[in-house]
């Protein structure tokens, strides 16, 4: 909206040009997340007290979480009005990539808000039943992407990562593939938020190289210089994970160890949509395996535990997710957090060294 109007006002007040750039949107897009997510931290987590908004432990979890019982919940909801603000200020809403982005990310937080809410109301861990909501959230990335196919504004080909110029090409059948991915990175990140800062650490790490890829995707010469595909226009999805960045940062200030505030799943099916629609909206959907490789262990740690339990009545983790096997190995919980952050920035480092392995 403020973008649209700063930029034809540009041709009149030279000093508004700046607003033309996409690194400067991006930059004041950071600040902009960031200082209303910390600025409004306090405020909101009172709010949700008031509310009496608490978490509900598991019972068959580790003893050491029983103490945080009743800690508010739902403080994604922080993360997400602190990214909406600079997209309706600072970035151009009649590009077809940011809408779809937004609608991805807002679908799947309203899932995960309905599911907070029935937590909530019945005090208990059990929300919204899981086949309802992978309809929806199937219903909601599958529209979006059959939308994106059909007017042609992304293709159909998929890229496999660390080779030059070997893609295939899907057709019709990239639609229920790239709904999965979307769907699957955001019940990944789902799962993996179950210690203080965990998950939004991993989140900031993959959002911020995928902020990365969307600029360089988006640029025509840098992209035909690193025989990555060009995505015109996806550009300006660089502004909007440099928010998510922020606020996630802003987020972390009050959700670090011990949290003051739990993102919910309001808050990790958000963010879990957003990376999986911005791996997507990029070309990187099978990237996104090794980018999200903690989320990706954190998931195949619970569909393996079942499927071994169905079929053999034992476990192979003492407790899934992964990290509360760790947890019940007797690893500290700071320990087991900064040590899945270390291997995002790891993953991340090794994503990012595709730009020049192809």
């Amino acid at each position: 909206m403020l973008y649209r109007w700063l930029f034809e006002l540009s041709d009149t007040f030279s000093a508004l040009n700046v607003f033309r750039y996409i690194t400067f949107r991006t930059f004041i897009s950071f600040f902009t997340a960031f200082l209303i997510c910390w600025l409004w931290g306090p405020h909101f987590i009172r709010r949700l007290v008031r509310k009496q908004i608490g978490q509900s432990i598991r019972n068959d979890g580790p003893e050491s979480h029983l103490k945080k019982q009743g800690t508010p919940t739902m403080g994604g909801g922080l993360i997400l009005a602190s990214l909406m603000a600079p997209c309706f200020l600072w970035m151009d809403l009649l590009n077809p990539y940011v809408w779809s982005v937004l609608i991805i990310t807002l679908g799947f937080s309203m899932i995960g808000y309905i599911d907070d809410s029935l937590k909530v109301s019945k005090k208990n861990h059990k929300g919204l039943s899981g086949k309802i909501r992978l309809f929806m959230e199937f219903l909601i990335s599958g529209g979006v992407v059959a939308y994106l196919v059909y007017s042609q504004q992304i293709t159909t080909d998929i890229y496999i990562p660390f080779f030059k110029n070997v893609n295939f090409e899907l057709g019709w059948f990239y639609v229920p593939f790239a709904a999965l991915v979307v769907v699957g990175c955001a019940n990944a990140v789902n799962l993996t938020d179950g210690l203080d800062g965990l998950a939004i650490v991993p989140v900031i790490i993959s959002a911020g190289t995928f902020m990365l890829f969307a600029y360089v995707a988006g640029h025509a010469e840098i992209a035909k210089y690193l025989a990555i595909p060009f995505v015109s226009g996806a550009g300006e999805l660089t502004p909007i994970a440099a928010s998510v960045v922020a606020a996630g940062l802003g987020f972390l200030w009050f959700n670090t160890y011990p949290a003051q505030v739990f993102m919910g799943d309001i808050g990790s099916l958000g963010l879990g949509g957003f990376l999986g629609a911005m791996a997507v909206m990029t070309k990187n959907e099978l990237l996104l395996i090794v980018l999200g490789g903690v989320f990706v262990a954190e998931a195949l740690s619970v569909i393996t535990q079942v499927i071994s339990f169905k079929l053999t009545g034992k476990r192979i983790f003492r407790m899934a997710p992964l990290h509360h096997h760790f947890e019940l190995k007797g690893m500290q919980e700071s320990k087991i957090i900064v040590r899945f952050w270390i291997v995002s920035i790891l993953l991340a480092v090794l994503s990012l060294s595709t730009l020049k392995l192809r």
